[in-house]
Formats: structure tokens, C-alpha cells, sequence
């Protein structure tokens, strides 16, 4: 479906047909400031591995020019987009130095200003080890291809680690957002969840994404459950939200390309595996432009 494009100056309104001398000044609707001085920041699923045409420094941080902070920038024409999104990266990386292959990555606030308009954020999946479970479950799951050996490794003795593993992660996600709040405190803020991976319903797509109707069905709970996360935490903040999942569904992994937004295990288009690719983030993109739409600034609240 075609977007509609953001208008950021409210249309003026017409005069009607009440002659001048009675007419009552229609009271004009506030201009909303169009954003200049963009930053974003945030993990792989911002930053876009292996989407082309990598650009920025250090270079181990994978960024792409194609990637959703790259979209929005160029949708909303901003003068001063600052990337700071960096594959792998943590709470503690948005806040820290981050070490990746050839270079060390800066705090990501430090691309923070008092006078920034406007932060993205995607973060918390590599606190709850997003690479290790995808690794984790395509090595179990397949030895039970009927059963569900990667919930059961993962919920062992009656405790769920993925939950737990979520739950912990809640105040370091809170933790990140005061701290972008302190920098920037008149910026909106939006913080970008995860979009669909696994089908949002049935078996999944075994054995072309290696993980069983039982893994399938554990993985997008774990999934909708950091989002949930997520979605609370910013509500928390009092930032903006954006659901990229609800769009997404029905351009998970098992779909066919150019239908895809997320690779699988074996990508059919250049993008990391189980990664968005140029469409996903194409569309996660148009995901952040439209919210914005609803996000008043902090200015101006």
C-alpha cells in the first residue's frame, strides 16, 4: 500500500463564503518544525549488515546506506543525519565503546546534541543474545524435528532464561532512554521494535528455516514478549513506539523474495541472515516516517 507522504506545515484553511466584514479569523493550527538534525542509534537491525553499500567508520560496524535510518533521513530531508547504529551492539554499546573488526565504535550518545531533533533507537536484542539463540535453536531444533529441543533446552528446570533474559533487560532499555533523554532533551525519541521473523502463525517452514512447529511457535512468543518489553519501557519514558511486527506479518522468513522482509538462515537477498534486507528496511523506514506524524515534539509538549 502506498504511503501518503508527511506533511509537516498544516494546509491552510480556505475562507468560505461568509462575508468579510463578519467572517471570524479561522485559527491556524501550529507548524510543526521539519526535523534537521537527525540521529540514530541502535543494533544490527538498524544499522543493516551486509545490505549494500556499506558506509561510515569503523567499518566492522556494518552500516548500510540503505538502511531504515538512512530511508528516514532521506524521506524527511535531513541536513545533519548522524548514524551511530552499530551490528552487535548493546545497551551497554549505546552508552559505551563498542569494539568491533577494524575499530572501536564511540558511545553512540556521543552523536548526541542538546539541539537534535529527532533519535531512533533499535536496542535490546543483543541483550537477551539474539545471535546465540538463532545459533542455539538451528543446532537443536533440527535433531527434533517433531519436538521442540530448543524450548526445552532454554526453559530446563521450569525456569524460562529467554523470559528471564528479557525481564533483566527492562531497566538497561530504561537506562538508555534517560540517558538520550538527558542528551537531547527536546528531540523526539522513538524507539523501533523488532519486526516478524518466524510467521506470525503456524508451523513455520521446516527444514528450509531449520527450527520446528514446536520451536516456531516458542521463538515468536519470545519474540512478541521483547517487543512488549520494549513497547512498555518507551510508554514508560513517555518516547514514542513504533510496532514494526503488526506490519510485517506475512514478509517473515518463509516467505518467498521480493514477498521477504527478513532473510533466513541462508539469505536469497544481500543482507546478514535472519536480518532485515533492503525491502524490510525500506518499509521499517516508512514505519518511522509515518509515526512521526503522531509524535508531537518534546518542545512543544
Amino acid at each position: 500500500m502506498r504511503r501518503s507522504p508527511v506533511r509537516w506545515v498544516a494546509p491552510v484553511l480556505l475562507a468560505t463564503a461568509i462575508p468579510l466584514a463578519t467572517a471570524t479569523p479561522a485559527a491556524a493550527e501550529p507548524e510543526q518544525t521539519p526535523v534537521q538534525r537527525y540521529v540514530a542509534l541502535g543494533d544490527s537491525y538498524a544499522a543493516g549488515p551486509l545490505v549494500p553499500i556499506p558506509t561510515g567508520e569503523p567499518a566492522g560496524c556494518l552500516r548500510s546506506n540503505q538502511n531504515y535510518p538512512s530511508v528516514v533521513a532521506q524521506e524527511l530531508g535531513a541536513g545533519d543525519f548522524r548514524d551511530a547504529s552499530c551490528s552487535g551492539a548493546t545497551t551497554e554499546n549505546v552508552i559505551g565503546p563498542q569494539s568491533v573488526p577494524l575499530g572501536k565504535n564511540p558511545p553512540q550518545l556521543d552523536a548526541l546534541a542538546r539541539d537534535t531533533q529527532l533519535v531512533t533507537i533499535s536496542i535490546g536484542g543483543n541483550d537477551i543474545g539474539f545471535g546465540d539463540i538463532i545459533t542455539e535453536c538451528a543446532t537443536r531444533s533440527p535433531l527434533q524435528p517433531t519436538g521442540s529441543a530448543c524450548k526445552d533446552h532454554y526453559t530446563a528446570g521450569g525456569t524460562d532464561q529467554l523470559a528471564q533474559q528479557i525481564d533483566e533487560a527492562a531497566p538497561k532499555v530504561a537506562r538508555v532512554l534517560a540517558a538520550i533523554e538527558e542528551r537531547s532533551p527536546d528531540a523526539r525519541v522513538l524507539l523501533v521494535g523488532y519486526p516478524v521473523i518466524l510467521p506470525d502463525e503456524g508451523p513455520g517452514c521446516f527444514p528450509v528455516v531449520p527450527f520446528s512447529p514446536g520451536d516456531v511457535d516458542y521463538l515468536r512468543g519470545v519474540e512478541k514478549a521483547l517487543n512488549a518489553m520494549l513497547a512498555d519501557r518507551a510508554a514508560a519514558a513517555g518516547v514514542g513506539f513504533v510496532d514494526t511486527y503488526t506490519p510485517s506479518i506475512g514478509h517473515d522468513v518463509c516467505q518467498l523474495p521480493g514477498t521477504k522482509w527478513v532473510e533466513g538462515l541462508v539469505p536469497t537477498a544481500p543482507a546478514a541472515p535472519v536480518h532485515p534486507n533492503a525491502l524490510g528496511m525500506k518499509e521499517i523506514g516508512g514505519m518511522v516516517v509515518d509515526a512521526l506524524a503522531d509524535e508531537p515534539s518534546r518542545a512543544a509538549a
